[in-house]
């Protein structure tokens, strides 16, 4: 049965209606996103501990899992949802095979009988209509109705007691309506299905590209969602895991730890200063910078072990905090080799834009991978110092210089591997600076939008430094625009706990 022309708008307006998934999913995160937040405290209020229920305790998770779906779809503009079929030789993989088949070869047996048997493919018809329902706009009305006409399940059952069911007609006015519903992508998806005759085939091969425009449709919606929740990320962040911190009061136990522990290093640094300044006045208790706790606490998480949890207020940028951790330690490794050879072979070589190219093109790809358990990081120096040997001596060739013995390069190579070792010397040089360039980085104002000045040792990967650490900075500061008036409660507790904390400081929302 053909869609009649007076149709057209109301498909035409479809294709687009990957913008309104009406899953359970997509309506409950629509809720939440479109909910009035304004009554809702946006900074964190003391109140006494609770005994938390399991099903609290569900929520605050379900909460979690919301929160970071969100943060994610704003900060990244490259998420999006994946179809992904489970591994054909995992166990898994394989049962599902072998339960569709044998659903598949079911339902041919019941169509070859005489008559034919038609009550699985009736629930097969009725499952694709609501499906295709699912995928139009509210407006589209016209075509609504037609799907429920062409597809109605009593009609189509009195048709099969009459042995009148025109199955293949059924088919494809499925194909032609998903044609029209589906997005551009999908469109060979759609030709192929109109060149399969075998009516099982074809039936199965429906359900397949249905579930590529579901996918299609959840990340049309993902795409809508993205600007609003660009806009008000802050507030819906904040306000998010206020509701978690009501449901679940210890909520903030490890990200109160996180911050404990850099106020006792800096209590520790302090220390230290004062007992090598002759002079100095021991008694007097030492003033710390809230701002200052908080940015070393943030350095600690470029060393942090990921094996540990992170804190709480972190979780929505664990992934990217870890990546950043590791892209700086193959660039630090890489700076590394650059200083030793440096001081081998002289800055003449070493300070040449092509070499320090070179350099990267020998050391990345070696060290791609350096946070796998099964990467050996010694063996990958070994690699890279017998690569740079060779390149410096082509160097020291091309200007008519004396290459490398036998001894330098070996004691070259031997440098390199060292670096592995733990108090190398080189490699806590080169730690250092780092951490100063980050230091720096987070001591800017916010819109301030030049870097630090690159310390020494750091030129070759200057261009990549300032990369890792836009991405840092613009992660820190989202972070403590989010959560600032939780940070500024456990910093108040730890560093002036004899100040009495006023009412309205626990209920006005501070930037």
């Amino acid at each position: 049965m053909p869609l009649n022309d007076d149709q057209s708008s109301d498909s035409d307006s479809s294709r687009l209606s990957e913008s309104t998934a009406s899953s359970s999913d997509s309506e409950y995160s629509r809720q939440s996103f479109n909910s009035d937040s304004s009554s809702k405290p946006s900074s964190p209020a003391s109140s006494p501990p609770k005994i938390i229920t399991f099903d609290e305790l569900m929520a605050a998770a379900k909460n979690l899992s919301d929160l970071t779906l969100a943060h994610e779809i704003a900060v990244n503009a490259n998420f999006c949802i994946k179809h992904e079929d489970l591994p054909q030789n995992s166990f898994a993989g394989t049962v599902k095979q072998i339960v569709h088949k044998a659903f598949w070869d079911h339902l041919e047996s019941e169509l070859n009988e005489d008559p034919p048997e038609y009550e699985h493919a009736i629930k097969l018809f009725e499952e694709i209509k609501e499906i295709l329902l699912s995928f139009l706009t509210p407006g589209a009305n016209r075509i609504q109705n037609q799907i429920c006409e062409v597809l109605d399940t009593d009609l189509i059952r009195q048709q099969a007691e009459h042995n009148a069911v025109d199955i293949h007609g059924l088919a494809n006015y499925i194909i032609n309506t998903m044609g029209k519903l589906c997005a551009p992508i999908r469109d060979n998806d759609i030709k192929q299905l109109k060149a399969t005759d075998n009516i099982v085939e074809l039936l199965r091969q429906i359900f397949r590209v249905l579930d590529l425009m579901k996918v299609d449709m959840a990340n049309y919606t993902i795409q809508n969602l993205r600007p609003y929740l660009q806009r008000n990320l802050v507030d819906y962040e904040r306000t998010k895991f206020q509701e978690i911190l009501e449901e679940t009061p210890s909520a903030l136990d490890l990200t109160t730890e996180w911050i404990k522990e850099s106020i006792e290093d800096e209590l520790s640094s302090v220390s230290d200063e004062s007992s090598s300044s002759p002079g100095a006045d021991s008694s007097s208790k030492p003033i710390i910078s809230p701002t200052l706790v908080l940015n070393n606490g943030y350095l600690k998480l470029l060393q942090w072990d990921y094996r540990k949890t992170i804190p709480e207020t972190l979780i929505t940028d664990e992934v990217r905090l870890q990546e950043l951790r590791e892209k700086l330690n193959q660039l630090k490794i890489i700076a590394c080799i650059s200083l030793i050879t440096n001081n081998m072979v002289g800055a003449a070589i070493v300070d040449g834009p092509d070499f320090a190219e070179h350099l990267k093109r020998i050391s990345v790809p070696l060290l791609e991978g350096m946070s796998k358990k099964t990467f050996d990081l010694k063996e990958a120096l070994n690699a890279i110092g017998v690569q740079v040997c060779s390149k410096v001596n082509r160097c020291l060739t091309e200007r008519g210089l004396p290459t490398l013995n036998e001894e330098m390069q070996s004691n070259l190579m031997g440098q390199i591997a060292h670096i592995v070792e733990e108090n190398n010397p080189v490699t806590s040089l080169i730690d250092k600076r780092i951490q100063l360039f980050m230091r720096s980085l987070l001591a800017l104002p916010n819109f301030q939008k030049c870097m630090p000045t690159m310390p020494g040792g750091l030129s070759v990967i200057q261009t990549e430094m300032e990369f890792v650490g836009s991405q840092y900075a613009s992660i820190v500061n989202f972070n403590k625009q989010v959560y600032g008036p939780f940070y500024a409660n456990i910093l108040r507790k730890l560093l002036f706990p004899e100040a009495p904390m006023r009412k309205e400081e626990t209920e006005t929302p501070t930037n």
